[in-house]
């Protein structure tokens, strides 16, 4: 007798991350870092930082830090406006337990606060 497939755990967190300049991170020349929004898969926001600064260790990038706005419905209850576009992203990194970047902004000289970047 097969067991009924559980319902999955996994939600999707929105991330934004500061990474600093490594050799071969494929920023533009000149910049001293940059800013990504992410939407990253986890159980909960602690596993979905982990893999998103994996994942960006591996493509050779430096990660400096990360803040976390929580998941879709959080941020909709705090009057965030989502496009229909970063939710299709959202529900592709749910779909494919994926961490997407959902953008990136390159930094010249000090970098921007990173509340900046999110809207």
């Amino acid at each position: 007798m097969a067991n009924p497939k559980k319902p999955s755990r996994q939600q999707v967190y929105t991330l934004v991350v500061q990474i600093g300049r490594k050799a071969g991170d494929g920023l533009p020349e000149g910049a001293s870092g940059a800013g990504l929004v992410v939407f990253a898969s986890g159980v909960d926001e602690a596993e979905a930082v982990r893999e998103t600064v994996a994942v960006l260790k591996q493509a050779e990038t430096a990660p400096l830090d990360v803040t976390g706005y929580g998941t879709l419905a959080e941020r909709q209850a705090e009057g965030h406006e989502i496009s229909e576009e970063e939710q299709g992203l959202m529900q592709r990194a749910l779909d494919e337990n994926a961490v997407i970047i959902a953008q990136m902004e390159p930094f010249y000289g000090d970098a921007p606060d990173p509340d900046a970047t999110l809207q």
